[in-house]
């Protein structure tokens, strides 16, 4: 599974992930993605085969509904929550890290939407 960590997400936490052996990058790392709209990271998610992380529920759950309803495919979508990952702790990164992780070695699929909370 390939991940990509929207704007909310430093850098520092796909090269981690990269250095377990994962395939994760940030938006924040990618020129041609940082500062785009949410419906842009989710066409370039979906082009590219990646599962969005996320803490952006209000707009990347209506953009996945639209995509069903019109019978397109969407990029799955990983959820995050600032009560059990909150920003502003340094330790977060180090415990996101850890859990992505352990997502990616199940090597579970994820068909739509996962929660971290």
């Amino acid at each position: 599974m390939k991940l990509l960590l929207d704007e909310m997400w430093a850098p520092a936490i796909a090269e981690a992930l990269r250095n377990r052996g994962h395939e994760v990058v940030a938006v924040a790392e990618r020129p041609d993605l940082r500062g785009l709209p949410d419906e842009a990271i989710f066409a370039a998610a979906e082009a590219e085969g990646r599962v969005i992380v996320t803490e952006n529920v209000v707009d990347y759950r209506p953009l996945a509904a639209d995509a069903m309803r019109a019978g397109r495919s969407h990029p799955a979508l990983i959820f995050t929550s600032n009560r059990t990952f909150p920003r502003a702790n340094r330790r977060t990164a180090g415990r996101l890290v850890a859990a992505l992780d352990a997502l990616l070695t199940t090597r579970e699929t994820i068909e739509s939407e996962h929660w971290f909370d």
